[in-house]
């Protein structure tokens, strides 16, 4: 089972995220310059600053060159995952919808939260039960997710994750962020991709405090080996 990592200019979570592919089989990195990807069973767009966020976050590298091959990759129904500046670049590159506008704190918010997994099946969440609680962290300014109707995203079934409190509250104060409707990670129609402001790689051993992330990429896995055998 092989992964790639793309890297852009500002990307700091790179590292992270391949660690996690790794735990998983063979990993690599992508150099954002690049027009083809390698033979891959899957692909991470990681966190960071790509670019240094100067124009807006995600906005340049969705303009990258290697966006054209990971679009490709997508539509052929390769299983994408964009982690904090990575959903910002798929929002940015029309693969998801939406937006990651400036927190409603105007503050950077680096701590643990918790997520409800909701249900959709995706390769990455199809073998974690509905409602499960995960506890992983953010870092992010700017990750209030922003729809213009997030009604449609909830009838089409594209919320993936959303913010609560350790009961599964959807309360106000679990939104770190202010994103409308609570939500934390959205997906596409078909489902191959998905994006979450929170940190899953950071949360894949127990020394880092959680391994609660871990069940993302044990559901990928089990996904491309085409088992159902639920985790966690």
């Amino acid at each position: 089972m092989r992964g790639a990592v793309v890297q852009f200019p500002g990307s700091n979570c790179d590292q992270d995220a391949l660690r996690a592919t790794r735990m998983l089989g063979e990993g690599a990195y992508v150099w954002h310059k690049e027009t083809q990807l390698p033979p891959i069973d899957y692909l991470i767009l990681p966190g960071g600053f790509s670019y240094g966020d100067y124009l807006r976050s995600g906005a340049i590298a969705a303009r990258s060159p290697v966006m054209g091959a990971v679009k490709e990759f997508a539509e052929r129904g390769g299983p994408v995952i964009g982690i904090c500046n990575g959903f910002q670049t798929l929002c940015e590159a029309g693969l998801l919808e939406g937006a990651l506008v400036r927190n409603a704190s105007l503050k950077f918010e680096c701590r643990d939260v918790y997520l409800s997994v909701e249900g959709r099946r995706t390769p990455f969440t199809q073998n974690i039960p509905a409602g499960r609680i995960l506890r992983i962290p953010i870092a992010h300014a700017d990750g209030r997710y922003h729809h213009d109707d997030p009604a449609a995203l909830e009838r089409r079934g594209l919320i993936v994750f959303r913010y609560v409190d350790a009961q599964g509250g959807r309360t106000e104060a679990a939104n770190p962020n202010g994103s409308i409707a609570n939500i934390a990670g959205v997906a596409n129609e078909r489902g191959n991709v998905i994006g979450l402001m929170p940190h899953p790689e950071r949360a894949c051993e127990a020394i880092l405090g959680s391994t609660d992330g871990k069940m993302l990429f044990d559901s990928l896995a089990a996904a491309l080996r085409g088992a159902h055998a639920r985790v966690g």
